[in-house]
């Protein structure tokens, strides 16, 4: 709904990607694509992360037509592309000068009004060795071995940098991981193999430079190197290929946080918790780089995300429907 009459007064965003499906084993039926409903909830992949609340937004659409008022000020929504691997659908949003008073993004938040999201940097670590056949091991160097120490220093970095998280992530034990998704090493059974590859992402603070974090990270490697007699010769390789998101904020006491939880309460009669995000998301493009005030509000639990379990509750999605129905009509002054 962009076009002449000016900048929207309220944006809803959300991203069409999902990531990979995992082993199918693990999947009900084996079909991570079914949209089944069980239990009055949508199962599959990307039912929560985000393909509900991208729903949501076209709900919100579609009942502002229906309804036949007329809006004062614009309405828009956004549906972007490659959020999980770094934000480049946004990054090419605001690249294109879509803009907005307010924008809402429909992550999804388990009720709660998200005002702060933690960042999140993919790096890759390669760990060398020295191959020989297996049955002379003592001739040679696993690089899984070499890589033990550094897996325990990242595990020490990672407490360290969640002893003093902010007060938004209350409740949260875990609010900036640090994790390891992928180990590849060896290339035969009976190899001591001379190479190992793993690449994790690694929590940003907020208001943290991802500079200042990426630093952290290449300390607490050259650290443990420095420590142990094989890698202090053949020193880990640190680089951040894939997705990097730095941390975003909108003040807790900008209007559009009150507007929400009015429209919550109105709604689904209930107070709304502020909390924070512990991963990253477009919301940090929208606010910092489009200067553009940003909320996450949207249906489904994000620790279902990216898991074979992963589903939403139906009553939930339309009860944040119509919550961001009503901001909608309120914030782009609808009328008869």
């Amino acid at each position: 709904m962009w076009g002449p009459e000016g900048v929207p007064a309220l944006v809803l965003q959300g991203h069409v990607d999902v990531v990979p499906t995992g082993d199918l084993d693990n999947w009900h039926d084996r079909n991570p694509w079914s949209g089944a409903i069980r239990d009055n909830a949508v199962h599959g992949r990307g039912a929560c992360d985000m393909k509900a609340g991208v729903a949501a937004n076209l709900a919100v659409a579609r009942a502002l037509v229906a309804s036949g008022m007329t809006l004062e000020r614009p309405f828009a929504v956004h549906a972007v592309v490659s959020e999980e691997d770094g934000g480049l659908g946004a990054f090419a949003t605001m690249l294109r000068g879509h803009r907005g008073e307010a924008a809402v993004i429909t992550e999804p938040t388990r009720g709660r009004l998200v005002v702060a999201n933690a960042g999140a940097l993919t790096f890759q670590l390669r760990v060398s060795g020295r191959a020989t056949h297996g049955s002379a091991k003592a001739a040679g160097y696993s690089a899984v071995e070499a890589f033990l120490p550094l897996f325990a220093a990242i595990n020490e970095l990672e407490r360290e940098r969640n002893a003093h998280p902010d007060p938004l992530f209350d409740g949260n034990p875990l609010p900036y991981p640090i994790s390891i998704g992928t180990v590849h090493s060896g290339d035969w059974a009976s190899s001591v193999p001379d190479l190992l590859v793993a690449e994790g992402r690694l929590g940003v603070r907020l208001d943290e430079p991802p500079a200042a974090a990426r630093a952290d990270l290449v300390r607490a490697v050259a650290e443990a190197c420095a420590r142990d007699p094989w890698l202090r010769d053949h020193p880990a390789d640190v680089s951040w290929p894939g997705g990097q998101f730095a941390s975003g904020r909108t003040d807790a006491a900008h209007p559009l946080v009150a507007e929400v939880a009015d429209s919550i309460r109105a709604v689904e009669g209930r107070d709304v918790i502020l909390g924070a995000a512990p991963y990253g998301s477009d919301l940090r493009l929208y606010a910092g780089m489009g200067g553009i005030p940003t909320l996450h509000y949207g249906p489904g639990d994000v620790q279902l995300a990216h898991g074979p379990r992963e589903h939403v509750d139906i009553n939930e999605l339309l009860r944040t429907t119509r919550s961001l129905a009503v901001l909608a009509a309120r914030r782009c002054g609808a009328h008869r």
